[in-house]
């Protein structure tokens, strides 16, 4: 489950699906759930996960890679689509409740979500 920071409330539809379906059909199942399984791996190693930290600036060679080739090797595009695939994974993850917002570090803002799991959320999010 997710909940807004900003809003306090629990979200549970998927933003920007027209673009996240678009994409999600350029990339094979076996690709994506390669991109399933890594994220798990990373999101179960850290407490808090910056979405454009994960996968790095350079994907080639990883399993993000086909995310870009899915986007028409475009590397906007390719960002948003993986932002997309991590509210996804998360919001539907069945182990906790993922807190996100948008924060800063040393006085910058960070261009990409933050998501950091909730222990003991109230029932209404926040």
């Amino acid at each position: 489950m997710l909940c807004s920071i900003n809003s306090g409330k629990y979200v549970k539809t998927l933003p920007h699906k027209k673009n996240y379906d678009k994409w999600h059909k350029h990339l094979s199942d076996e690709d994506y759930a390669k991109i399933i399984d890594e994220l798990g791996k990373r999101i179960d190693s850290q407490e808090i996960n910056t979405a454009g930290w994960i996968p790095g600036h350079d994907w080639t060679g990883t399993v993000f890679e086909p995310i870009y080739y899915a986007c028409g090797r475009n590397e906007r595009q390719a960002g948003m689509f993986f932002g997309l695939i991590l509210f996804n994974y998360l919001m539907h993850r069945p182990d906790g409740v993922w807190g996100f917002g948008r924060f800063e570090k040393d006085g910058v803002p960070i261009e990409s979500t933050t998501y950091f799991e909730i222990k003991n959320p109230p029932s209404d999010c926040l």
